[in-house]
């Protein structure tokens, strides 16, 4: 196994791999806790439907500021010292975390502990414009053009390995007790700046050095119109970012949704969320690798409607739980029936759309190119952060989960008929 990965690989590349699968171990525990956070906000601290959705928010509206920080990115020629510092600033603030209570009565409607899991989340969400941009610009520098999406999708599989075994403690800690978040967060916290200090090492030597000829300011304007040029000459692009928008409308719409949905409707507990959450990485773990092959030799377009597809196959049998409740109890674990199909979709949806989210965008422009197109896309993100959230918990609020899923899924199809008429008529 270590022969056939290594295999073709020189030095450089090999140095890199084994830093950035390090890092994937560290990044996977820590988004294993990302995943359940929502369900500790509504379950043990109570929170209202508003405040989960902003929960949520936080963490795509921050990427609105991605033009600035990819001109902030451009004009720095320590990349790799200003990672660390991220890593600092955003990561650390988890360990107030420790100093919350331990009793249940203390977290009522609109309590100040609420504000401040907010506040403290929004502040790591803040490390996202910067953090996966530079590293996009890292790995693309560091791997070769046919070694990148093989190696990204062997080192994400080992990602989602670490994911499903934090899933499953993650959920027997917190059945046990609902309040050990307390802690787990501050220490993931931690490892959080250790994995961004390790995948600072990885080597960067820019191809020119870097010159500053006007000021920050300016330079956002004239950042902001290079993003709108590229959109406006690379129409392959526009489109592919178009699809993004309606795609983006329904994962985020639903989100927040689906976190109510399974305390209120099929009041599941922290080790059932936690099962689906594994059982979706299975599949993932598994097709991880062969997508990884095929993102580099298919258009992204194409490869994209893929994902799409998955997460309106995931989004409606969710909502069938409703409808069809057929369950059984095992080890304190609640399966539904749908709810198993809906994560098997959800398993497929996630092994695609993690490389196309993730590299997609980088195969439409050169590899200079890459933090501008990844900048793009982030910003996208961020904007249909701003509202899709909200307007989720409001269709929920004033019609109930069926509409509510029903909207998502019409917007995931439209999205996939742009990507297929895209592709069908349009070249890059």
């Amino acid at each position: 196994m270590r022969f056939n990965i290594l295999k073709n690989l020189d030095s450089k590349e090999k140095r890199t791999f084994y830093l950035h699968i390090t890092f994937q171990i560290i990044d996977g525990m820590i988004r294993a806790a990302l995943w359940l956070n929502e369900y500790v906000f509504i379950k043990s601290l109570n929170g209202t439907s508003y405040q989960l959705s902003f929960l949520f928010q936080s963490s795509v509206i921050v990427l609105l500021l991605s033009i600035f920080f990819n001109e902030l990115i451009a004009r720095t020629k320590r990349k790799r010292r200003m990672l660390r510092r991220v890593g600092f600033l955003t990561h650390l603030p988890f360990i107030i975390l420790l100093f919350f209570p331990k009793t249940p009565d203390l977290y009522v409607a609109n309590s100040i502990y609420h504000y401040v899991f907010l506040f403290v989340f929004f502040t790591y969400y803040l490390s996202y414009p910067i953090v996966l941009p530079t590293i996009n610009l890292l790995l693309k520098n560091a791997y070769s053009k046919d070694n990148f999406g093989r190696l990204y999708g062997i080192s994400s599989s080992v990602r989602q390995i670490v994911m499903m075994i934090t899933f499953f403690v993650l959920g027997l800690l917190l059945d046990a007790n609902p309040f050990s978040f307390t802690w787990f967060f501050p220490v993931l916290g931690v490892l959080g700046v250790m994995s961004l200090i390790l995948i600072s090492w990885i080597e960067y030597i820019p191809k020119k050095a870097v010159e500053i000829s006007e000021g920050l300011i300016q330079s956002m304007f004239g950042s902001f119109k290079k993003m709108i040029h590229i959109l406006k000459t690379n129409k392959a692009y526009f489109d592919f970012q178009l699809a993004y928008m309606f795609y983006g409308f329904a994962f985020m719409s639903t989100r927040s949704v689906i976190n109510i949905f399974y305390d209120k409707a099929l009041g599941l507990n922290y080790s059932s969320v936690a099962f689906y959450q594994n059982a979706y990485n299975i599949l993932a773990i598994i097709l991880l690798p062969v997508f990884g092959k095929v993102i580099g030799k298919v258009d992204p377009r194409r490869f994209t409607i893929i994902p799409f597809f998955a997460m309106a196959g995931y989004i409606f049998f969710t909502g069938m739980a409703s409808y069809v409740p057929l369950n059984i109890e095992i080890w304190n674990i609640q399966i539904y029936l749908m709810l198993f199909i809906a994560t098997m979709f959800y398993g497929l949806f996630f092994s695609t759309m993690l490389l196309s989210w993730n590299i997609g965008s980088s195969y439409f422009g050169s590899n200079q190119q890459a933090g501008d197109y990844q900048s793009i896309h982030l910003f996208g993100t961020g904007l249909r952060g701003v509202v899709s959230p909200l307007i989720g918990v409001v269709l929920y609020e004033l019609f109930g989960f069926s509409l509510t899923f029903g909207i998502a899924v019409l917007s995931l199809l439209l999205g996939v008929y742009i990507m297929r008429w895209s592709y069908k008529y349009r070249k890059f």
